[in-house]
């Protein structure tokens, strides 16, 4: 009787050995997990296209990928991602509400068992606010490229022709 007990339990011991689960990462790499738009205006739709590459030595297909909600949309190809070859999953949200925002998109690799999750995330501001941060920006940006400039003639105004 302790034989047949020890011959069962080393069989459910060995069959959980050999049911691993596997992961996305295992099979292909992404350049980035998580993508931050930073100040988008609102209803102006926010695009970013992740990369997938196929590190396996067997096509990669796609089988599908879906959002957390309808305000996200993603977009990838159908055709086998061929081994060391790399394709795009494009992401829209559509800016339609204020605020901040951190959506999520599931990937399902065929023949996979886990999903990998892409986030995208970012502030949605009103039109006139989102000018008003843009003008401001520029401002700034142009202010430090003339600081710049100021700088590197001063650095420069001391030397002769022959660069002493």
């Amino acid at each position: 009787m302790k034989k047949l007990f020890f011959i069962a339990a080393a069989f459910i011991v060995t069959a959980g050995a050999m049911a691993q689960t596997t992961k996305p990462d295992d099979f292909a790499k992404f350049n980035t997990t998580k993508y931050d738009f930073g100040k988008v205006k609102q209803n102006v739709p926010a695009v970013y296209s992740f990369e997938i590459t196929n590190t396996s030595d067997k096509p990669l297909v796609i089988e599908n990928a879906h959002a957390t909600c309808g305000c996200t949309v993603p977009e990838y190809q159908k055709d086998p991602i061929l081994p060391g070859k790399t394709a795009k999953i494009k992401v829209q949200y559509n800016a339609a509400n204020g605020g901040q925002f951190d959506k999520t998109v599931y990937v399902k690799l065929a023949g996979v068992d886990e999903e990998k999750a892409l986030g995208i995330t970012g502030e949605v501001l009103p039109a006139e606010a989102f000018d008003a941060w843009t003008k401001d920006e520029a401002a700034k940006a142009a202010a430090a490229t003339a600081e710049k400039e100021k700088t590197t003639k001063s650095k420069t105004k001391g030397k002769n022709k022959s660069g002493k």
